[in-house]
């Protein structure tokens, strides 16, 4: 009887680190683990796999079509592994409710099944998820009204750490055409917002007019008029729908928008174990080099 071959879950880790950051030297540093070590980490996964799971691609390297399918299972079994962990790894289960508030951009994509994962390990924990816009969430945690807070924008709180940072971008419609004369339709939630701020900060810098023709309390009602066609919105690429795209802004006639920090914010500055547990899963998951 053959025995059945087995991925290391450590060489799994790298490989899925790699890809999220787009670079395996950047893995290597966040992992704390040497480049000639993660190197040999990739040689025994692809030895173990049997496939070629990467390609040159210029100066980096592409997943394959092997090495997409990889990654899909890597990430699986990953959180299988770390839900398994966070069951059995404590001493004692815990309990209460932990009070988390989340951007809308998360909400719908990679944050919900975390919180389920999360919430599954520790079936005594009651987790309440509130979705709202940046300056709310801050003022939430200040008040002790929720437990912890992640964030887009400048807002500073008490206790609150930088996350990342993502570049800010135009977006459209797949084949919408921004009026090069008239003024820029600007598709954004009313102040305040980052990212409406920035967008009004590079249009005023430039001298370019602007208008905005939509407004909406919620993100889904900006995808929706973004659309159908009714002009531009500024974001990060984070829970973009497919369907749209970001503008090279040089292409598209419009200013560069530069970046925002994605912030988390915690109530105590030591939190409590649920707390401090969910904030070290959600720093793994949200980190990327800026």
């Amino acid at each position: 009887m053959v025995s059945p071959r087995n991925f290391d879950m450590d060489v799994l880790r790298t490989f899925v680190t790699g890809v999220r950051f787009g670079s395996f030297a950047k893995a290597a540093e966040a992992l704390g683990r040497t480049p000639p070590a993660v190197s040999l980490q990739l040689k025994k996964l692809a030895d173990v796999s049997g496939q070629t799971l990467f390609i040159k691609q210029g100066r980096g390297l592409a997943l394959t079509d092997a090495g997409e399918a990889l990654y899909d299972y890597a990430v699986r079994i990953l959180e299988l592994n770390d839900e398994a962990m966070m069951m059995l790894g404590s001493s004692r289960a815990l309990d209460g409710w932990l009070r988390i508030g989340i951007p809308q951009d998360f909400a719908e994509t990679s944050l919900p099944p975390v919180l389920g994962r999360f919430s599954r390990a520790h079936p005594k924990l009651r987790v309440e998820a509130r979705v709202d816009r940046g300056a709310k969430l801050v003022a939430a945690v200040e008040r002790g009204d929720l437990d912890m807070a992640v964030t887009w924008g400048g807002q500073r709180s008490a206790h609150c750490q930088h996350i990342a940072t993502h570049p800010i971008v135009w977006i459209a419609a797949a084949d919408y055409e921004v009026p090069s004369e008239d003024p820029v339709p600007l598709i954004a939630f009313d102040p305040p917002c980052s990212f409406r701020a920035a967008a009004v900060e590079a249009l005023s810098s430039t001298g370019r007019d602007w208008r905005q023709v939509f407004a909406s309390p919620g993100l889904a009602g900006l995808w929706a008029a973004v659309t159908a066609g009714l002009g531009v919105t500024i974001r990060t690429t984070a829970g973009m729908p497919p369907h749209l795209r970001s503008l090279d802004p040089e292409r598209a006639g419009l200013p560069a928008l530069g970046s925002v920090d994605l912030m988390l914010h915690t109530a105590e500055a030591v939190p409590a174990a649920p707390v401090s547990r969910l904030r070290d899963i959600l720093l793994e998951m949200l980190v990327t080099p800026s």
